[in-house]
């Protein structure tokens, strides 16, 4: 990758493969964006570049590269794979890109403390992925046929997706009067049944019928 590549990039703006970070300053934030990207659809995340999409650079470029990579072997699970481009802007200052793909080893997530968080990319942000998503990415990594049986729940289901055009877990448990775990589990096969669609979110994720 050329220098002239990386302003290219910069020039479109963050976007869904796209994050900008000025300097590596709490790398433990920063890993979030390496999940969200290598869970959905791949992309670059480079240091040394404004929010603005100046590229900028940062000084001593090979320190804020030292501490991600730490950051990126030590925190995320599993181990996550990643190309790295340092390009020299002047004499004094850099920039770094890390160029992810869309990983087979999904869902990567942060491991603080014992607890587990999953990130997914949702236009130019990085949110939490929920339980349902986690699901979904783990079982659409080996595509197969999905078996379900259409009985009560699945027709109340989507009789309200043809009134309303869309329904969150919690709605579906309520309406189909079913416990939120067996709401979530029928969300979850639809979807890789390819008759819904999911749409996260940072709150409740909703699920609309796929066209």
């Amino acid at each position: 990758m050329t220098l002239q590549e990386v302003k290219s990039l910069a020039a479109k703006g963050e976007g869904l493969k796209i994050e900008f970070k000025k300097k590596a300053a709490y790398p433990e934030k920063i890993v979030r964006e390496f999940i969200a990207l290598a869970n959905t659809a791949g992309g670059v995340v480079m240091i040394g570049v404004d929010d603005d999409g100046t590229v900028s650079g940062q000084r001593f470029i090979e320190e804020e590269v030292y501490v991600m990579e730490k950051a990126i072997k030590e925190l995320i699970f599993p181990a996550l794979h990643y190309e790295l481009f340092v390009l020299p802007i002047n004499s004094k200052k850099g920039v770094a890109v890390f160029k992810l793909e869309q990983s087979q080893s999904r869902p990567h997530y942060l491991k603080i403390d014992k607890k587990r968080q999953s990130f997914i990319r949702v236009a130019d942000r990085s949110v939490q992925a929920s339980i349902e998503v986690w699901e979904i990415l783990k079982k659409s990594k080996n595509p197969r046929d999905v078996v379900f049986t259409y009985g009560r729940k699945e027709e109340i289901l989507l009789k309200t997706l043809e009134e309303k055009q869309r329904i969150s877990v919690r709605e579906f448990s309520k309406i189909a009067k079913i416990p939120k775990f067996l709401a979530s589990k029928t969300l979850v096969r639809l979807v890789l049944a390819n008759v819904l669609l999911i749409h996260p979110q940072e709150s409740d994720d909703y699920f609309t019928l796929k066209e």
